[in-house]
């Protein structure tokens, strides 16, 4: 979308709207409405909330709840009084959103009543959390989220960030075991817009106009939710947000709200097309739906396209990355399938994209190697892990551990991982946590976790265990023994047992060797 030249911040976002359309709907949440000027006043309390707090510019508060309108009320509050929002995944086991709290040193807590339980078991393992305020629901010894914002003063914050200053701080699963806080500024944000007076031509969907409603599906803890949310909020678009996915509620906003703009992962696709409702439901509103989070299966783009009758976009990215560094734009994509509709599309204008081997050389044009990208939304870095960070940030590029080839019109087609990553409904998984979790049983004398190929989800979570001498264990043994670490989402959905794992010379295990069978017999190693 164009640049507003007002809006550098994301703190200015409702300052400047409120003033040009104090009126206009910016929040759709159940049966909650609010203006971008009533907007504007709730983050004004908010961030001299945070201030009167004691939460000095640039420390961490966390927020840990399903979706909803409250969540940007948060982020531009902490843009406004220059603090930092540090999202939760709520799938997260109590272990994970401990780590993900000390590490951040998170000062207040604002959680949802459904995760109360959760922050009673941990939270004095967090020292840091010196303030739990309850988004919804209420408990004698927390306060309100809407009493204690609503007490604050609505007078202009004096605070101001700079553009190198971290604006909001994502935990993404780790290689190693731990997820690592991923440190997106403001100039992530703010470089990404169109500066050009007219857009790039094919890049006509970015564009928005005075009355798009967008819905709000994804998972506001990850980039594709709260960037989402953000990027309709710089429009001035009223923005229907729905507490999480559900196949009927979201089919039901499009038709209530005429829905304009939708985000989608492919797997969400997948379960709006198997729903009865979804050949019953006028589509006739949207403008264009774009996709993305993980590969998608060429003939559930071709049913989507006959279905939703509307444009399409694929955009290809990471957390590290502030979101999407590729597009497929709507004109690539065909009804009746195509070669590039099986790529990730060319470079955003503010992206390169490069492919190189093992040494950083680039690769001739289609031959595989690692996709690499040089971005001004290129992360900060990792927060307190520089080894990470610069095995990931090398001279000013940012490497993705995706393998890759590019066409000669710089087209990206997804070969396969460098890193052993799992990608299922869209969530990133790590092999190293799963592993982890599993190593503890009593009876597991090895494992290693690899991702298979899955219709509904994409891929999902298999475990390879080899047990001690003489000991028995079921796959439900592992399966239970797994969730009470780490997420639901990250838990093996299968168990094999075998007698031994392959391994090369120097003792790694062959990880390809063991995701081959199951992926025989299909094009690309990713789904």
């Amino acid at each position: 979308m164009p640049q507003v030249e007002e809006i550098i911040f994301l703190s200015d976002i409702p300052r400047f709207h409120s003033e040009r359309c104090p009126d206009k709907i910016a929040f759709v949440f159940e049966d909650r409405s609010v203006t971008y000027s009533e907007f504007n006043t709730f983050t004004e309390k908010v961030a001299n909330g945070l201030v009167e707090e004691g939460i000095n510019e640039q420390d961490h508060v966390a927020y840990m709840d399903k979706n909803s309108d409250r969540f940007y009320e948060l982020v531009i509050g902490c843009s406004k009084s220059n603090t930092v929002i540090v999202g939760i995944n709520w799938r997260l086991a109590p272990p994970e959103v401990s780590y993900i709290l000390n590490d951040s040193q998170a000062k207040i807590l604002f959680v949802g009543e459904e995760f109360f339980g959760l922050v009673d078991k941990i939270l004095k393992n967090v020292p840091s959390v010196k303030k739990v305020i309850c988004m919804t629901g209420s408990r004698p010894d927390w306060p309100e989220y809407e009493s204690w914002r609503d007490s604050q003063s609505a007078d202009l914050c004096q605070r101001q960030p700079n553009l190198e200053d971290v604006a909001i701080q994502m935990y993404t699963s780790g290689t190693t075991g731990h997820p690592k806080g991923v440190q997106l500024t403001y100039n992530n944000f703010y470089s990404s817009r169109n500066k050009a007076p007219e857009p790039q031509e094919g890049m006509e969907w970015a564009e928005w106009t005075e009355d798009e409603v967008q819905l709000v599906v994804a998972p506001t803890f990850h980039i594709g939710g709260a960037g989402s949310g953000i990027g309709g909020l710089y429009a001035s678009a009223k923005n229907v947000v729905l507490k999480e996915f559900e196949t009927t509620e979201a089919l039901n906003a499009i038709n209530d709200h005429g829905i304009t703009k939708i985000f989608m992962v492919p797997a969400m696709m997948k379960m709006i097309l198997d729903n009865p409702l979804s050949r019953e439901t006028d589509y006739s509103s949207i403008k264009y739906i774009s996709y993305g989070a993980s590969p998608i299966p060429l003939e559930l783009l071709k049913e989507a396209m006959e279905v939703f009758q509307c444009g399409f976009i694929q955009l290809y990215g990471m957390t590290e990355t502030s979101g999407s560094v590729t597009y497929l734009p709507p004109e690539d994509h065909d009804v009746n399938g195509n070669e590039r509709m099986k790529s990730a599309g060319k470079a955003l204008p503010h992206c390169e994209i490069s492919i190189v081997d093992e040494n950083g050389h680039e690769m001739p044009t289609g031959e595989v190697g690692e996709i690499i990208v040089r971005s001004t939304t290129n992360m900060l870095g990792y927060w307190n892990l520089p080894e990470e960070t610069s095995k990931t940030l090398k001279e000013g590029w940012l490497h993705t551990g995706d393998a890759g080839y590019m066409d000669s019109d710089g087209y990206v087609y997804v070969h396969d991982r460098v890193k052993d990553m799992i990608l299922s409904g869209g969530e990133n998984i790590y092999p190293a946590e799963v592993e982890n979790a599993i190593f503890g049983h009593d009876k597991v004398a090895d494992v290693a976790v690899i991702g298979v190929p899955d219709e509904r989800w994409g891929e999902s979570v298999k475990a390879l265990v080899v047990l001690k001498d003489n000991e028995e264990a079921s796959e439900e043994d592992i399966i239970t023994f797994a969730r009470e670490r780490i997420a639901g989402f990250k838990t093996p959905k299968t168990v094999d047992f075998i007698k031994e794992l392959p391994r090369n010379p120097s003792g790694k295990i062959l990880k390809k060797d063991l995701r081959k069978p199951y992926w025989e017999g299909l094009d690309r190693k990713v789904n």
